[in-house]
This record gives structure tokens, C-alpha cells and sequence, in this order.
């Protein structure tokens, strides 16, 4: 496949998005158009039927805007999460355990030292980051990484000051471990955001093994939950309680695979979730705070062998429905909420870096509900692994091949 320095998409139909919620003003935006056939048209995995209309394979659409995708740089080594700094510069992290910041003009400084060992094999490394909502002056930096320990990995979290110089974090400390250990080398989840009332907030992954996989439904594990922790990693005032005994204080969320999305919906300010499913099943989850999203108890994917994921089942009382399902999966990753106004037909949709799927994801939600998809970037044959909103309105979004695009009107 032809890989360009930019590519600009035309197309045709008018969408906008409206989130509301109940104590704020709808958003006022033009018809979304009239969707036309699925974007996704490969026979699915599985014969399961959604539990509503427009849970999977929802109407295609397109956006009117001409607009572009850009490469900044294409010499970064497996990048996995991206932030904008106040000065419009782009912190990154990668995979074997440093960070990067590239300029507008796309120059990539020296490796930033000062982080704590990784564990990058298999799908663990240095993964999601976040900044400190007053990091203009206090310059501290919170991520999530896997980290070798007696046992096997985990999923831990860190933080540290940025130095003035940028050339490395000070005072590196790890603030938070998701229990059990186990050598397994895949499913770490990863992404962190600080919530409205600033604390963090953090997905881990079930490990993927059969023998941790049980523990996404356990409140006694840190594996397969969404936890909310305070800047110094004890559990957030105002968490669910959990009854069972043992609970642990942090969990917001369980029941969840390999969470590798994490955005703030800028209209609710609720939280928002996409997880990897097996064969069939990617999810994209609305946070309810105590929520029990099911797996693996009901999903709809299947093992890889073919086989059904326990009993089989795809709803159970007691247990949340995804708001939009994939199967077969694309793979989502990193994922932000646009606010911009470069491209107005945009506001307040989300936009999925998709692995597998090489392209990137735009879902138009309105009232909690996807209404519409499209597929950007996806003539590029790039894994995007995540994706954020510059402060010049634009989206970054990078690739595992080391790509940083820019995606801005034309």
C-alpha cells in the first residue's frame, strides 16, 4: 500500500452529534444526515443478536468538511499514549519505556530519563499518560506501565515531575499496584485521565489467562476494573461500595477484558470506555460508577478457538449492555471526545484510535446512543494506538509503526 505524507478525504454527508445531560442545555448542532449502509461489511464471528437496535453495525457516514491527515513525524518507536502540553507541543510515551516530545514542526526531542523500569514484552511497556490538571506549575506527570515484581507483572501506576530542562522525570515514584501479579505478558489495559473532581482514573487489564480471567468479576482483584485513586494512589472520596467481603476501596468499575480507552465526555462529563473483546465483541462502555460490565461473563465474542466464552450469553441481570458493540473486532485503543471547532460537524463525537482495524473510528452519539460511524485514515495501513485533541483544535493521533498524524480541516 502507498503511503503518502498526507492524505485529504472528501465526502458528502452533513453529521453532527448532540450529548446532553440532564442538568445542562442540549447542544444545539445541524441534522446529522441520513446514514447509509454499515461501515463494516465482513461476515461477523458470532450469530449473536444486540440487545437493541443500533448496538452494532450502525449506519455509515461521512464527513461534509474537507479536512486532512497529515504525517508530523514518522520516527517515533511504537508509541503508545499522547498528550498536549500547555504550549501546544505533544508529550508521548513508547512502549520500552520512555517519552518523547515533538514539536508542531514535527522534531522529536531526546529521550526523557528518570522513569522507572518497564516490562515491555508482549503487550506491556510504558503505557497511557496524563497531566496533572495544574502541571503549569507543578509540572508533574502521572502513567501507567507493566512492571516486572516478585510473581510475574502488573498493571502500576506512577508519577513524576517533568524537569525544567525536559530532559528527565524527578522524584519517579510508583503510587498504585493492580493485584494479583501474574507472568502473563498481555492485557495490562492501561489508559489514565483525571476525573472532574481530580482524581485519577485508571484501567487494568484482566491479564488474559484463564486463571486471572475470573478476577475481572472478583472485587478482591485489581485485574478487569476501572479504578479511581487520588494523586498519591489511595482509594478517591466518593467510590462505589463494593458489599463482598474484601472489597478494595478504589474500584469504580469491574467486569471489564482489556480496557485500552479512556475519554471524559466534554458535554456530561461522564466516562467514557472501549475495551478489546476476544473474537468478536469490542466494546465501548458508558461509566456508571459500582457498574459490573460482564465479562467474562456475557459477551459478544467468542474464544479464539471458535468455542463460546462460558455459557455463551450476552446479558445477565445485574450486569451493564455495552452502548456499541463490533464484531468482527477492530481492536480500540486510545480515544478522545472532539471540542474543536475546525471541523463543526465533529463537535462532541469520539474518536477511536482502532488497531486491527487500522483506521480511526468516529461514532456521532446522541442521547447516550450511537447514530452514526465512519472510518477515517483507514487507506493508510497504520495501527492507531491513540489519539488526542491539540490546543489548536486539531487531532493527534499515533500510530504503532512511529507515525504522529495531524487530522485538521483542509
Amino acid at each position: 500500500m502507498l503511503h503518502r505524507n498526507y492524505i485529504t478525504i472528501l465526502s458528502s454527508a452533513l453529521l453532527m452529534a448532540c450529548g446532553c445531560s440532564n442538568d445542562k442545555d442540549p447542544v444545539v448542532n445541524p441534522d446529522p444526515g441520513t446514514p447509509t449502509n454499515p461501515v463494516e461489511n465482513e461476515p461477523a464471528n458470532t450469530t449473536y443478536s444486540p440487545a437493541f437496535s443500533g448496538q452494532t453495525r450502525i449506519g455509515g457516514l461521512q464527513t461534509n468538511t474537507s479536512y486532512e491527515g497529515k504525517v508530523i513525524t514518522s520516527s517515533l518507536t511504537s508509541p503508545w499514549g499522547i498528550k498536549s502540553l500547555p504550549d501546544g507541543r505533544l508529550l508521548i510515551s513508547q512502549k520500552a519505556g520512555t517519552m518523547r516530545i515533538v514539536t508542531a514542526a514535527g522534531e522529536v526531542s531526546s529521550p526523557i530519563t528518570g522513569i522507572p523500569t518497564v516490562n515491555p514484552d508482549g503487550q506491556g511497556g510504558l503505557l497511557g499518560l496524563c497531566l496533572d490538571p495544574e502541571f503549569s506549575t507543578n509540572r508533574m506527570i502521572y502513567w501507567v506501565f507493566s512492571e516486572a515484581v516478585t510473581g510475574g507483572n502488573q498493571t502500576s501506576v506512577a508519577k513524576g515531575k517533568l524537569s525544567t530542562d525536559e530532559k528527565t522525570i524527578e522524584g519517579a515514584v510508583v503510587i498504585y499496584r493492580a493485584n494479583p501479579a501474574n507472568p502473563s505478558n498481555l492485557h495490562y489495559g492501561g489508559r489514565i485521565l483525571f476525573d472532574q473532581t481530580g482524581n485519577l482514573v485508571v484501567s487494568t487489564g484482566e491479564r488474559s489467562v484463564l486463571q486471572t480471567r475470573p478476577l475481572a468479576q472478583s472485587v478482591t482483584a485489581g485485574l478487569g476494573k476501572v479504578i479511581r485513586i487520588t494523586k498519591n494512589g489511595q482509594a478517591a472520596t466518593g467510590n462505589p461500595t463494593f458489599t463482598a467481603a474484601g472489597a478494595l476501596p478504589e474500584l469504580y468499575s469491574i467486569g471489564h477484558r482489556n480496557p485500552q480507552g479512556l475519554a471524559l465526555n466534554p458535554v456530561t462529563n461522564e466516562i467514557w470506555l472501549a475495551e478489546h473483546g476476544p473474537r468478536g465483541g469490542d466494546e465501548i462502555n458508558r461509566l456508571k460508577a459500582g457498574a459490573n460490565y460482564g465479562w467474562p461473563t456475557i459477551t459478544y465474542g467468542i474464544e479464539y478457538s471458535g468455542e463460546k466464552v462460558g455459557a455463551g450469553i450476552q446479558k445477565q441481570d445485574g450486569m451493564e449492555q455495552p452502548v456499541y458493540y463490533w464484531d468482527p473486532v477492530v481492536s480500540p485503543s486510545g480515544m478522545t471526545f472532539y471540542t474543536g471547532n475546525r471541523v463543526p460537524e465533529w463537535q462532541n463525537n469520539l474518536f477511536i484510535g482502532a488497531l486491527s482495524g487500522m483506521h480511526i473510528v468516529r461514532l456521532v452519539i446522541e442521547n447516550n446512543k450511537v447514530i452514526g460511524e465512519e472510518r477515517l485514515l483507514a487507506g493508510e495501513g497504520q495501527r492507531f494506538r491513540d489519539i488526542t485533541q491539540g490546543n489548536d483544535g486539531a487531532l493527534y493521533a499515533i500510530t504503532d509503526q512511529g507515525r504522529l498524524y495531524k487530522i485538521d480541516k483542509k
